[in-house]
């Protein structure tokens, strides 16, 4: 088993897991809900993902041979909430991810000691790909916040209900024995 592939194949399904829990949040929510915020200095479901998709598409474009942040990037035009359906905030959203993705399938093993560039400041692979998932599940986590907050009791959990870890528990038990 190679250490560095094994590595490649976990961070991926890793990602994957992270953009699942987005998918199930926002296949729960109303136009309505996508715009919605607390106050003025929050952000959106629709500004999140957003920020996701400019984040991505520029972090991981050309990502070993270029600066992760680009030029054409607008980080803070990604703060305004102009997106003006939820199915085009998805079509956003699965450009920024389908960029990562694809990137993430076309890295070996030998990649990950590479050095690449985020605002010029140097990072292994290996590094760039710990800094990009703390930050990505940071969003989604508050994207999966507010959809429960606005779901209220119409949230479909995304995890383990509560009340119901032990029959999850004795459930994963009896299936890995047989």
């Amino acid at each position: 088993m190679n250490l560095g592939n094994e590595y490649l194949k976990i961070v991926q399904e890793r990602f994957e897991s992270v953009k699942n829990l987005g998918d199930k949040t926002i296949s729960q929510l109303s136009e309505e809900d996508i715009h919605w915020k607390l106050n003025e200095a929050s952000n959106s479901i629709a500004i999140i993902a957003k920020h996701l998709s400019g984040n991505m598409i520029s972090r991981w474009s050309n990502f070993l041979t270029s600066d992760g942040e680009k030029t054409y990037r607008n980080r803070d035009r990604e703060f305004e909430d102009d997106i003006p359906t939820k199915q085009e905030m998805i079509t956003i959203w699965e450009k920024g991810w389908k960029t990562l993705l694809d990137t993430l399938n076309g890295l070996e093993s030998e990649d990950l000691l590479k050095n690449i560039t985020i605002r010029g400041e140097k990072h292994t692979v290996l590094e760039a790909l710990e800094r990009q998932m703390a930050h990505y599940a940071y969003h989604v986590g508050q994207i999966v916040y507010i959809g429960k907050q606005l779901k209220g009791e119409n949230w479909e959990t995304l995890s383990i209900p509560k009340g119901k870890s032990e029959e999850y528990l004795q459930q994963k038990l009896k299936k890995h024995r047989s």
